[in-house]
């Protein structure tokens, strides 16, 4: 049994609609929920990402840097009234953090940072 289906031409096959709305004023487009900005767990979810990405930096002048850039950047974009160009933006900054932290780990300095000397010896 064949899955292909062919159609003549002009011809038009209707399909049922799987999920009827009974309510027509109570529909939403897709493409007004993709339109929409980010919801905020999703904003959480990228700080958190960025934060941890941050993380994994081998250098300690790098990785201090990358936190705090990345904290300023949501701070500075806090209120903005359309967050998704933002969003993007910083979801295309976590990739090029993600490559850079395994460039980085391949020229990784082999002694600590003095910071990491001294956070080291703190009881």
């Amino acid at each position: 049994m064949s899955l292909i289906f062919s159609l003549k031409i002009g011809e038009k096959r209707r399909f049922p609609n799987p999920n009827p709305n009974p309510n027509p004023n109570l529909s939403i487009s897709l493409s007004a929920m993709a339109i929409s900005g980010p919801s905020k767990a999703e904003i959480l979810n990228l700080f958190r990402s960025l934060l941890r990405t941050a993380r994994d930096f081998s250098d300690y002048n790098i990785r201090e840097y990358a936190k705090r850039r990345t904290i300023h950047g949501f701070r500075q974009n806090h209120r903005l009234p359309d967050p998704s160009s933002a969003f993007s933006d910083g979801k295309s900054q976590l990739e090029i953090a993600k490559r850079q932290v395994v460039l980085y780990s391949l020229y990784a300095p082999r002694v600590k940072s003095v910071m990491e000397i001294s956070q080291s010896m703190k009881p």
